[in-house]
C-alpha cells in the first residue's frame, strides 16, 4: 500500500469514526449551522475582495500588500475552525506502518483543507477585476496562487503555534507577537514613512519570479517541523509520562461549611487549575474576558450605546458560555460514580452556578473605575452581571441534559475530536446575541434604565430559584440517565 492508497483509506476512516460516534446526529445540525455560517463569510470574502480590486485600480499588489491582516485574522479564526492533526493518530501508533506516516497525512489533510480555499472567494473576485482593468494575466494568476499558497503557509504556522499552545497557554503571547512584527513600523513611525517602504517591499517582491518557490520551501520546513513535534508530543502522551509532583496540595478548608456543594466547589476550582483541558480553556476565556473588559471601559472604540451594550453582556457572558457550553463533559469521565448516589448531580450542579456566577465579579471589578468615571451606570453592569448569573445559566444549564460527550482532562494532542452539537451551537449564539436583542427592544419601547431594571428583576428571579431549575434539570437527566452514560463511556479516550 503506497502512501496514497493510506491517505485515502485513512480519509475514509476518519470519517467512519464520525459517523459512528453517538453525537452524529447532533453534529449534523452542528454542520448544517457551519455551512450557513461558512456562506455568510464567503459572502463577506467576495464583497472585501471586490473593494480591494476596486480600490487597486487596476494595478496588481494590493492583495499581498493586505498580506498581513488577513493572515492574522486568519489566524485567530483557525483555533474556531481547526484542530491539531494529531487527535486522530492514535489509533495507528501500533500499526505496522511507518511511525510518522499517519501524522504525514494528516498534515497534508490540513494543506487541503476546505477552509483554505474558502479564501479563494475574496482573492478571485479580485483578481477578476484586475483583468478586467488591464492588468496582464499572468501576474494576476501569480498574485493569485502566492496568496492562497500563503493561506496555506499560514495553516502550518498556526499548527505550529497551536501544538504549543496546547502544551503551555504561555505560547500564544509569540503567536501575538508573531503576527503583530509587521505592524511594528507603523507603530515606530508616527508619520507612517516606514510602513510604506515595507508594503512597496512586500508588492515588490511577492509579485517577483522567486516569492513563490521560497513559500514553497518554508511550507516544507515547516512540515516537517509540525512533523516532529506531533510525533514527540503524541508518544508523550500516549506513554503517559508522569507529572510533576505536586508539593504542595491546597485544601480549600473554606468550603468545608457547604457541605456536599463545598466538595464539588473543590473539584471545579482544583480541575480549573490543575487538569490541561480545563485550565487552558479557564485561562483563554478570561484573558479575553479581561482584554474585552479593558478595551470597553478604558477605550473609546465602542463608544455607541448598541456596541458599549453589546460587548458589556460579552464581557459578563464570554467565560461562562466557553466554559459551560460542554457542562458534564468533564464529568463524563467518572459519570458512573455520581451516578451511584441519590441527587449527587444536584450538588454538583449547584456549585457550577456557585462557582460560576462568583467568577462574574472579575468583570464587574474591572468595569468600576469606567463607571466612577460616567462611561457607564452601576446599574447597567449590575443588570448585565444578574441576567448572566441567573437567565443565561438558566438557559446553558440546559445543555446538562443533553450532553453526553466525554472531554479529556489531560490529553491535548490525542484526544479525540469533541464537535459541538447543534444545541450548543444554538445556545452560545443566544448567549451572546439574545441579551442584546432584548436591550434593543427595551430601549425602542421603555427606555434603558427601565430596561435594566427588568432585566434586573429577571435574573434576580432566576438565581433565587435556582434550586428549583436544578432539581428539574436533575429529573430530565434521570430520565436520559442510561442513554447519556453509554454516550460518556463510548468517547472516553482510554
Amino acid at each position: 500500500m503506497n502512501k496514497f492508497q493510506l491517505y485515502r483509506l485513512l480519509r475514509k476512516n476518519t470519517n467512519l469514526s464520525y459517523k459512528r460516534s453517538p453525537a452524529f446526529e447532533q453534529n449534523k445540525w452542528a454542520k448544517l449551522l457551519i455551512y450557513i455560517g461558512a456562506g455568510m463569510f464567503a459572502l463577506y470574502l467576495i464583497l472585501l475582495g471586490c473593494d480591494v480590486g476596486m480600490v487597486a485600480k487596476g494595478e496588481a499588489g494590493m492583495m499581498l500588500a493586505f498580506a498581513p491582516i488577513y493572515m492574522a485574522l486568519d489566524f485567530l479564526l483557525r483555533f474556531i475552525v481547526q484542530t491539531t492533526p494529531g487527535m486522530m493518530v492514535k489509533p495507528y501508533i501500533l500499526q505496522p506502518i511507518s511511525r510518522y506516516t499517519a501524522i504525514e497525512c494528516f498534515l497534508i489533510d490540513a494543506h487541503i483543507s476546505g477552509y483554505n480555499f474558502l479564501w479563494l472567494c475574496m482573492f478571485v473576485p479580485y483578481s477578476i477585476i484586475l483583468l478586467f482593468a488591464g492588468e496582464s494575466f499572468g501576474l494576476v494568476l501569480l498574485e493569485l496562487i502566492t496568496c492562497e499558497v500563503l493561506m496555506i503557509l499560514n495553516s502550518q504556522i498556526y499548527l505550529f503555534f497551536r501544538t504549543l499552545i496546547n502544551r503551555r497557554v504561555v505560547w500564544f503571547i509569540p503567536g501575538v507577537v508573531f503576527y503583530a512584527l509587521p505592524f511594528a513600523p507603523l507603530m515606530l513611525s508616527p508619520k507612517g514613512s516606514t510602513f510604506d517602504k515595507m508594503i512597496d517591499m512586500i508588492i515588490a517582491h511577492g509579485l517577483s519570479w522567486y516569492a513563490l518557490p521560497i513559500i514553497l520551501l518554508v511550507i516544507c520546513g515547516l512540515f516537517f517541523v509540525n512533523r516532529h513535534m506531533q510525533f514527540i508530543f503524541v508518544y508523550e502522551e500516549i506513554s503517559k509520562k508522569a507529572e510533576r509532583q505536586l508539593k504542595h496540595v491546597s485544601q480549600f478548608a473554606f468550603f468545608n461549611r457547604f457541605g456536599l456543594v463545598g466538595e464539588y466547589l473543590k473539584i471545579e476550582l482544583k480541575s480549573n487549575l490543575r487538569n490541561k483541558t480545563m485550565r487552558t480553556r479557564c485561562i483563554f476565556s478570561l484573558v479575553a474576558v479581561v482584554i474585552f473588559t479593558l478595551l470597553v471601559s478604558y477605550t473609546s472604540i465602542y463608544d455607541n450605546e448598541l456596541m458599549q451594550n453589546f460587548w458589556c453582556i460579552y464581557c459578563f457572558a464570554l467565560y461562562g458560555a466557553t466554559a459551560l457550553i460542554k457542562i458534564m463533559g468533564q464529568e463524563g469521565n467518572y459519570i458512573e460514580l455520581l451516578m451511584m448516589h441519590r441527587e449527587n448531580i444536584i450538588a454538583l450542579l449547584t456549585a457550577k452556578f456557585w462557582f460560576y456566577s462568583a467568577v462574574l465579579i472579575i468583570p464587574f471589578v474591572i468595569m468600576l473605575p469606567a463607571v466612577f468615571a460616567g462611561k457607564y451606570t452601576l446599574l447597567m453592569i449590575t443588570a448585565y452581571m444578574l441576567l448572566t448569573a441567573g437567565f443565561l445559566h438558566f438557559v446553558i444549564f440546559q445543555l446538562a441534559v443533553y450532553n453526553k460527550q466525554t472531554i479529556p482532562l489531560q490529553l491535548k494532542v490525542t484526544a479525540k475530536g469533541n464537535f459541538e452539537n447543534g444545541r450548543q451551537l444554538v445556545i452560545e449564539l443566544f448567549a451572546f446575541f439574545g441579551p442584546v436583542l432584548i436591550t434593543g427592544l427595551g430601549y425602542l419601547l421603555i427606555g434603558l434604565t427601565y430596561t435594566y431594571i427588568i432585566m434586573c428583576i429577571i435574573g434576580l428571579a432566576f438565581i433565587l430559584t435556582h434550586h428549583l431549575w436544578i432539581r428539574n434539570i436533575y429529573n430530565r437527566m434521570m430520565k436520559r440517565r442510561y442513554e447519556n452514560i453509554e454516550g460518556f463511556v463510548s468517547t472516553r479516550d482510554f
